[in-house]
């Protein structure tokens, strides 16, 4: 089985070399901030004396956000059972957690290269839309179009005509059932002494549609 290879273009792109050395490769999509242009041109020019096609995918914006857009975009082209990502290549930080975190949350093979040996990242396939109920998903959608929203569990139960029981459930969860907390896509901060609701991050890209 070739792979399509997902590669951010950065400080380390000795480590895609790495990754040909274990994984038949027959399509590398490197993605490219503003400003690392001529490495990516360089970087496609060397691979493809290795007879591999390569795609420049220019990403711009705030790095976890376009991150997570442009691996939405590739699988729906490539789709993915052939996917795999290469953490170790892009510059330290944002670039490099995003990467790790978009194979995660989109269940798809990823790996890194330490002191030139390339390790498998242990991630796990499993979708969030699954385990979201529609009630859920519509607390995320309302904090979503409602960004001053909410001062309180209260206010929030009275902006979404739920009552406060049922939504301290889809916030806090029970023991059977996780809640949107738990699981990372809404903070719930203590504000004037009482419980302030917002979106994480993931829980905003989980709106946008840029996780499964």
């Amino acid at each position: 089985m070739s792979h399509t290879v997902i590669a951010a273009v950065g400080e380390n792109m000795d480590s895609i070399f790495v990754g040909l050395r274990e994984f038949p490769t027959k399509k590398v999509i490197l993605l490219t901030p503003e400003g690392k242009d001529d490495i990516a041109e360089k970087a496609k020019k060397d691979l493809e004396k290795f007879k591999i096609p390569v795609q420049i995918k220019k990403v711009k914006g705030e790095p976890w956000e376009s991150t997570f857009e442009a691996v939405k975009e590739i699988k729906e082209i490539e789709g993915d059972k052939d996917l795999i990502i290469n953490t170790a290549s892009g510059c330290a930080g944002a670039n490099k957690c995003a990467l790790c975190s978009a194979a995660f949350v989109n269940g798809l093979k990823a790996y890194s290269v330490c002191n030139n040996e390339l390790m498998m990242l242990p991630i796990m396939k499993f979708s969030y839309y699954k385990i979201l109920t529609d009630k859920k998903m519509d607390v995320l959608k309302y904090l979503f179009k409602n960004t001053d929203c909410c001062a309180s569990l209260e206010d929030l139960s009275k902006k979404l005509g739920m009552s406060l029981p049922l939504v301290s459930y889809h916030i806090n969860g029970n023991l059977k059932s996780e809640g949107l907390k738990e699981m990372g896509l809404v903070m719930a901060d203590e504000w004037k002494g009482r419980i302030k609701i917002s979106l994480t991050l993931l829980g905003k890209l989980m709106v946008k549609g840029y996780v499964k």
